[in-house]
């Protein structure tokens, strides 16, 4: 009768020790999830702030050409401005695709200036920022990929006991907001022009 409630005993024992191993092994992967998906937005921030301080310099050179689109030249500098206010995914995405949009215009905007195109430092100044767009736009998917996978964990069972438990909240997509997904319109004088 002793050796039957010692093995009930031991089986108690290490069926407790299986459930908090479980339930520890559930809130490390949640915890490795959630650090990848901080680690993923600041991967996007650090590109978008090296896009942030090259906007200057390249404004800088398109004043010098590009006399008659101030109004562009603005729209990009009040872009660049959101950052400063951005708190968050949300605004952060807000702020990026203005500033995206901005960029397009101007770019678009440069090929009617034969000198600002054929400037070296404008030239190189464009390709690091198409650069840092590219690698911003891939960032940006793999932020969602690590969002996507982090809600799914802290929705699914037996996750969700541990996510509820430990106050795991769901994480927001990047998101594009509808208008911007519209074409960039664009309006010009031209090179000479009043």
């Amino acid at each position: 009768m002793l050796q039957v409630g010692m093995i009930m005993l031991v089986l108690l024992i290490l069926v407790v020790l299986g459930v908090i191993l479980y339930f520890v092994t559930i809130y490390n992967g949640l915890i490795r999830l959630k650090n990848n998906m901080d680690k993923s937005w600041s991967n996007i921030d650090v590109l978008l702030k090296q896009r942030h301080d090259e906007i200057p310099k390249l404004v800088a050179i398109c004043e010098g050409y590009m006399k008659y689109e101030q109004e562009t030249l603005k729209k990009v500098i009040e872009a660049r401005s959101l950052f400063d206010r951005a708190r968050g995914v949300a605004q952060t995405a807000e702020a990026d695709q203005a500033v995206t949009q901005a960029l397009k215009s101007l770019f678009a905007l440069a090929e009617n200036y034969p000198d600002l195109k054929a400037d070296n430092n404008f030239l190189g100044l464009q390709g690091r920022v198409s650069t840092l767009e590219n690698s911003i736009a891939d960032r940006r998917e793999f932020f969602n990929d690590s969002v996507n996978l982090y809600n799914i964990r802290i929705q699914q069972i037996p996750d969700i006991l541990v996510a509820q438990l430990f106050n795991f909240e769901s994480a927001e997509l990047w998101r594009i907001n509808p208008p911007e997904r519209e074409d960039v319109k664009i309006s010009f004088n031209p090179a000479g022009g009043k």
